[in-house]
This record gives C-alpha cells, sequence and structure tokens, in this order.
C-alpha cells in the first residue's frame, strides 16, 4: 500500500444522511451453509424494506464474484480477500446512510470478526441462517452439494472445507423451523428494537 494516502473525512454527518433518509444504516450480515436460505431471506428481508420506505441495497454472493471479486477463487486465501472487499464496500454502503444486506457463506468466525472490527460496534448486525447439512444437501438448488460429493467441487464449505458457526450472532435463524416471512418479521423487529428503522 502506498504511504501517500490520507483517509478524508466527509462533511456530511452520519446524524445528517440519516434525517435524510429517516431511519439508520447498518450492515446485516447473512451467513450460513450453501442452501440455507440466505439469498432467500436477504431477498425477502429488502423486499419488505422497500414497502417500508427503507434505503436497502443487497451484495449478494454469486452477483459480487461475477463483478466485482471476478478475479478470486475459492481457495481459502482467497474467500478470506473476498469478505475482506465486500466488507469495505458494506462501510461504504452504511457510510452513505443505506441499509446494506449481505448474504455470504462466509464460512471463518475470523473473516466475520474482522469486517465488524470495520464498523462502529451497533452498524454491524450478524444473522445466523441456520439449517442442518442435511436439509441444504436437499435443497441443493444449484446441485453444488451433488457436485462436491461427486468430487467436482474442491473446498467446498460443509463437505471438504469447514464451516465456523457464529458464537453469538444478533440474530440466529433456523430455516428447517420457520418460514421466510416469519424470519423477516423476526428481523424486522430487531432493527425497531434497535431503533435502526421505525416501527410501522
Amino acid at each position: 500500500m502506498s504511504t501517500n494516502l490520507t483517509w478524508h473525512d466527509h462533511s456530511v454527518s452520519d446524524g445528517q444522511r440519516a434525517k435524510l433518509k429517516g431511519h439508520g444504516s447498518a450492515l446485516i450480515w447473512f451467513t450460513g451453509l450453501s442452501g440455507s436460505g440466505k439469498s432467500t431471506l436477504a431477498n425477502a428481508l429488502e423486499q419488505r424494506l422497500v414497502t417500508l420506505g427503507v434505503h436497502s441495497f443487497l451484495l449478494d454472493g454469486d452477483n459480487v464474484r461475477l463483478g466485482l471479486n471476478k478475479d478470486l477463487s475459492f481457495s481459502d486465501h482467497d474467500r478470506v480477500e473476498n469478505i475482506r472487499r465486500i466488507g469495505e464496500v458494506g462501510k461504504l454502503f452504511v457510510s452513505s446512510g443505506t441499509l446494506c444486506l449481505s448474504a455470504f457463506i462466509s464460512p471463518f468466525i475470523a473473516d466475520r470478526e474482522q469486517v465488524r472490527q470495520l464498523l462502529p460496534q451497533d452498524k454491524f448486525i450478524e444473522v445466523y441462517v441456520d439449517a442442518p447439512l442435511a436439509v441444504c444437501e436437499s435443497r441443493d438448488p444449484k446441485g453444488l452439494y451433488a457436485k462436491a460429493r461427486a468430487g467436482e467441487i474442491p473446498h467446498f464449505t460443509g463437505i471438504d472445507s469447514p464451516y465456523e458457526a457464529p458464537e453469538t450472532p444478533e440474530i440466529h435463524i433456523k430455516t428447517d423451523e420457520l418460514d421466510t416471512p416469519a424470519a423477516v418479521d423476526a428481523i424486522i423487529t430487531y432493527l425497531v428494537a434497535q431503533g435502526i428503522i421505525n416501527e410501522q
């Protein structure tokens, strides 16, 4: 990194942005195994936020890897870099006053903690989207588990690469027990209780 760089603070404050938008900002970080329901839940939450007049943006794992992070593989090293970049992008969205949603497997506790440290304490909301491996495999919308079991996809999380579950997530959603609308309700309730969005 160049030593000739200087961080420039914005002249517009977070409070001014919140007043303009009518709500607070945060990074809602969905983590869980492939097939656990991260993208489904994140998309449903964003739809609900739109109806509530909340400015939001969803960063989806596949979409980001097709663009910003298309130079990265799925090795452990590149997975770390993938999450680091997403954390930095999420931080920018939060600074803009937006409620940023990110849906990534992000299997390692240390990587998620690194993203948490980028933001003020109350601006990172970890949502553990929890479903047993057998349930995730039975869903397998992209056929990835079958390919991983056949040895066609190396380093696949949950098969031959570990997933480290959150120990103290802000929100814990068990998608084999809770349907999507109820899960969205639980997240909305949390956001209201934290004063990030207004009760409708």
